[in-house]
């Protein structure tokens, strides 16, 4: 996760700051847990007013995780996967809106593609799609998804904004992130099973299937962010496109989960528009510029002794090429 950075830029100077490299993995030692220590104070306690920005995107994702598990519980795993995707449409529209991020071409034509495979999955769901759980209610489950899709985008865009405008990094990013959230869950769970937890305790009920989901959470957090540090965009629309195939699949066999033409259809649609989506605007351009050429003969040569123009290139640090890379950094909060 320390792959990217917020800019570069230090942390702000003040009494007790202290190098923002105190937080970076390997840095906190014996000598050292002291200044640690005086830069958290700093940076959480003594800028209070910089650390509540970050209330609002850990509200959201802490909504976020309680709808997921509501849309789970009322969707097939399969139908759940797919629908999800919407986050990609509602997260380049909060970055056109928010951000004035411009998209390309292909990249309106991807989104348009997503939405009309994810409706034709909900239609399909709809239209019965095999037998379900009685207790499952597909209405609730696609409200479910569409509002966690709309808080995902927001929150990850707004993540991105304030990591844009501040000094801090990334990592003291996500320990205020994880400050809020932590008080949040136990406040909810206080309310909604206070006396329960107060009888049987707070470990009552986390089995080894339940702490392997928990693990599993945790992880995929960390592994998405070493994905963003070594490989790239494509890539991981290919991973993406690999959990929806996997969790049909493990659908199919777990729980019975019929795969029809139409949601064949519609998922095909989704792994295409999420492909599509995930190229660089450089590979985009190269393509388009290889159908064009293709199409007759090309009529900008380079004059002899010349040196060849600079190849198009994708650079993995660049935001522009990746608008959800803060998101992806916290997805452990939320995904």
């Amino acid at each position: 996760m320390a792959a990217v950075g917020s800019g570069g830029s230090p942390a702000a100077a003040g009494p007790g700051a202290v190098s923002a490299g105190a937080l970076e993995p390997g840095t906190a030692s014996a000598g050292n847990v002291k200044h640690l220590v005086l830069f958290l104070h700093e940076a959480v306690l003594v800028q209070y007013v910089d650390t509540l920005k970050l209330a609002v995107p850990s509200l959201i994702y802490t909504l976020q995780n309680n709808l997921q598990y509501v849309a789970i519980s009322n969707l097939p795993a399969a139908t759940f996967q797919v629908t999800y995707q919407l986050k990609i449409l509602t997260t380049a529209l909060f970055s056109v809106l928010m951000l004035n991020r411009s998209l390309s071409r292909l990249q309106w034509a991807s989104l348009l593609l997503l939405f009309t495979g994810v409706a034709i999955v909900q239609a399909q769901q709809a239209g019965g799609g095999g037998p379900r759980p009685l207790d499952q209610n597909p209405g609730a489950g696609l409200a479910a998804v569409v509002a966690s899709c709309l808080s995902s985008g927001f929150a990850g865009v707004y993540f991105e904004k304030i990591l844009k405008g501040s000094s801090g990094s990334v990592w003291l990013r996500n320990l205020q992130l994880g400050l809020f959230g932590t008080a949040l869950g136990l406040v909810g769970l206080w309310w909604a099973e206070g006396t329960a937890v107060a009888r049987r305790g707070f470990f009552f009920g986390y089995t080894p299937a339940v702490w392997g989901v928990v693990l599993n959470q945790a992880f995929g957090g960390l592994l998405v962010a070493v994905v963003v540090k070594y490989a790239d965009n494509i890539l991981k629309g290919f991973a993406t496109s690999l959990s929806i195939v996997l969790s049909t699949v493990a659908s199919i066999r777990l729980f019975g989960f019929h795969v029809d033409p139409l949601f064949a259809l519609g998922a095909g649609l989704v792994i295409g528009a999420v492909y599509l989506y995930s190229l660089p605007r450089g590979a985009a351009k190269a393509i388009a510029s290889t159908s064009a050429s293709a199409s007759g003969p090309c009529t900008h040569q380079q004059p002899p002794g010349q040196p060849p123009p600079p190849q198009l290139s994708s650079h993995r640090g660049d935001l522009s090429t990746e608008p959800f890379l803060p998101k992806l950094l916290t997805k452990v909060k939320g995904s």
